[in-house]
């Protein structure tokens, strides 16, 4: 063997190793850039997320108005794409007034129980005897809850400012309508990839909108029950809780405890009473268990498929890189994530671990609704 020999085999040999190891760098490389770029243009992107998804909402309600008829012609396509763009902004503009007014509303009525809060708070663990109730109180007075909620409120005025970002792309998306089958068509150049890629987003959309419209129903018939409840035992925030439920409803597992907490505590502070705060809360957690436990999933059916462990996984992870907003996306963006996943061969095996029984999308599932039509 010559000295030649010598010096490129041993690097001939770890040419593999060397590739996997290049392969893996460049892998973590991608996924930091990725990661700092959702971080960095977190509110562009959070609009734009929420965007697609009132866009796929109201993207049937287009085609169905375009279908009627005036007479003897049709609903133009542009006059129903108007229209709808019309209800969404009012809607939209509509909830960020309400939402605006309730924050000024808890502001105003939470910096009236600040000082009493520290008192109410540290009673709680009075049986654990004076010391322990004197820490807790000395605790809860250093909070400065005052600069805490200002801080909120800051924060919270950029929810109008959202709300015209959304309002604009859901406008460019239904300006593009139109032209989305033509696209994929000219994008793969093949009609039945094309019609296949179509399929997987209807899939998507259905999804994402059913898991949708079954939350807002179920969210908001919760909150109306917790608003009652609230009315009942006249407590100052009743208008403020129950749309607070509403929204919190939105985030699985979490947000239901979450808004149950928040109910209690508010009523202990607001009457001191210990046991009532207790009625109140078993009341309102038999209420968030039963919507959320036994109807939600009833009405939910297999539309879902989405594994628990990877909810909370999702939810863990886009709160890490949105905050709360990505909390809210969390569920709609695994679904997508988890249907795209499905139909790619070299990413099944995600798929497999995002689905509930390990049985992810598969094509004749895109096929059953047009099986259905036929």
């Amino acid at each position: 063997m010559t000295p030649r020999d010598q010096d490129t085999r041993p690097t001939g040999q770890s040419t593999p190793e060397l590739q996997r190891i290049r392969t893996v760098a460049q892998i973590i490389i991608a996924f930091a850039v990725v990661l700092f770029l959702l971080v960095q243009a977190r509110f562009l992107l959070i609009s734009l997320a929420t965007a697609i998804i009132l866009f796929s909402l109201t993207s049937d309600a287009i085609t169905s108005i375009a279908r009627v008829r005036l007479g003897p012609v049709r609903v133009p396509n542009w006059l129903a794409s108007i229209v709808a763009l019309l209800l969404i902004s009012a809607a939209l503009l509509s909830l960020s007034a309400v939402i605006l007014s309730q924050i000024n509303t808890v502001l105003s009525t939470t910096l009236a129980y600040t000082d009493r809060a520290p008192q109410a708070i540290s009673a709680m663990v009075a049986w654990l005897g004076p010391d322990a109730e004197e820490a807790v109180f000395n605790a809860v007075s250093t909070l400065d809850v005052a600069g805490y909620l200002r801080a909120l409120a800051g924060q919270a005025g950029g929810i109008m400012q959202g709300t015209v970002l959304v309002i604009l792309f859901v406008g460019f998306l239904f300006a593009e309508r139109i032209w989305f089958t033509t696209k994929l068509e000219s994008l793969f150049g093949d009609a039945k990839k094309a019609e296949r890629v179509g399929r997987i987003i209807s899939s998507i959309i259905h999804r994402v909108n059913y898991y949708l419209l079954v939350k807002t129903l179920v969210s908001v018939v919760t909150g109306l029950m917790v608003y009652g409840v609230a009315q009942f035992f006249a407590l100052d925030l009743a208008g403020a809780l129950g749309i607070l439920t509403f929204v919190l409803n939105y985030i699985p597992s979490i947000g239901s405890i979450v808004a149950t907490v928040l109910v209690a505590l508010v009523a202990y502070v607001q009457l001191a009473d210990g046991t009532t705060a207790l009625v109140i809360f078993l009341i309102v957690g038999i209420i968030q268990f039963i919507n959320g436990n036994i109807i939600d999933p009833m009405l939910m059916g297999r539309a879902l498929r989405v594994s628990s462990f990877g909810i909370i996984i999702s939810l863990a992870f886009w709160a890490a890189v949105w905050g709360i907003p990505g909390m809210f996306l969390a569920v709609p963006i695994m679904v997508a994530l988890m249907i795209v996943c499905s139909h790619v061969p070299g990413f099944r095996a995600i798929a497999v671990l995002l689905s509930r029984e390990g049985l992810p999308e598969t094509d004749q599932d895109l096929d059953a609704p047009k099986r259905r039509r036929g």
